[in-house]
């Protein structure tokens, strides 16, 4: 499935979006913004925009990088919204699962991705 590339955040995003293309997995790239918390006058303080979102398994996909900061803020992140939204189905998916589908699935994607 051919998509106009967006401006990926990371080289992971966009290794993960030309894994879904590989497998005909259709996706879109961030379209939700889920508000997690509102100050006093109803002001977003703070937001989670998951990086994918898989219609046919109406799942949203947050990829993660290797620094645990990151990946710590996202997991708390993925559970508030779980919370306020239990309908909403969201998933963590480290590089390290990434790279082990392309491994799988024996695809070459860009070597230069870091």
């Amino acid at each position: 499935m051919e998509h106009r590339e967006p401006r990926f955040a990371s080289a992971v995003e966009r290794e993960c979006a030309r894994l879904f293309d590989h497998l005909g997995v259709a996706w879109e790239y961030e379209p939700a913004t889920f508000v997690l918390e509102r100050d006093e006058q109803g002001r977003v303080r703070e937001a989670f925009t998951p990086d994918f979102f898989l219609p046919e398994l109406n799942t949203y996909l947050e990829i993660t990088t290797m620094r645990q900061a990151l990946v710590t803020r996202k997991q708390r992140k993925v559970r508030r919204l779980q919370q306020l939204r239990p309908d909403v189905r969201v998933k963590l998916f480290a590089r390290r699962d990434v790279e082990r589908l392309v491994a799988c699935h024996a695809i070459t994607l860009d070597a230069t991705a870091a």
